[in-house]
């Protein structure tokens, strides 16, 4: 059913450099957010990756963080979250101060651009990379995600303070947060799940 399925070789490159020239080409809001998902769909699948980074549609999704959008930034986000799987397209988003865009989006109000966000910054996190991806506001997020409502929110924080922190950080950013009523990066403790597609 799926068209990812269907290409190979110069077929799947040209299919995925037209969907790039439409992006950049059209004035329409509704068109970008429609192949802007389209390019986030493919990036799911491996065969891709070399066409994606060849026609840098990782720093196109890095691009899409900073936008006013929200489906623009959940798009991009899970774009990233996909390409961040493969090796050559971590390192791209490492040297292209990704980290912190991504970290940025944490704050978001919709549900899966969290998700997403938490995923990249897994996927993102080795060993030279870790002081960034661990830092101290990251820990503090996920902390407060793991207490959320939303179960798909507060496994996934659960499992990015067990498999990816040091009980060591964990403890530190927990005694830290005692007693403040602030939240890391702007973001409150949840008490329901985060918005999802139709937030505001």
């Amino acid at each position: 059913m799926s068209r990812r399925g269907r290409f190979s070789g110069p077929d799947r490159f040209e299919y995925l450099q037209a969907l790039v020239t439409e992006f950049q080409d059209t004035d329409s809001a509704e068109a970008k957010q429609q192949v802007l998902a389209n390019l986030a769909n493919f990036s799911y699948d491996p065969r891709n990756s070399d066409a994606l980074r060849r026609l840098q549609v990782t720093e196109l999704f890095l691009d899409m963080l900073t936008e006013e959008s929200e489906d623009l930034v959940e798009f991009g986000l899970g774009g990233l979250c996909n390409l961040s799987v493969d090796h050559e397209c971590r390192d791209e988003i490492l040297q292209s101060g990704g980290v912190a865009l991504v970290t940025g989006c944490l704050s978001s109000r919709r549900e899966e651009t969290v998700l997403s966000a938490i995923g990249t910054l897994m996927n993102l996190t080795t060993a030279s990379s870790r002081a960034q991806t661990t830092d101290r506001a990251v820990l503090q997020c996920m902390l407060r995600f793991s207490l959320s409502k939303s179960t798909r929110l507060r496994n996934l924080a659960t499992v990015f303070l067990q498999d990816y922190c040091s009980q060591e950080q964990v403890e530190q950013a927990q005694h830290e947060l005692q007693g403040h009523t602030q939240t890391a990066l702007g973001i409150p403790l949840p008490e329901d799940p985060v918005g999802g597609r139709g937030g505001t």
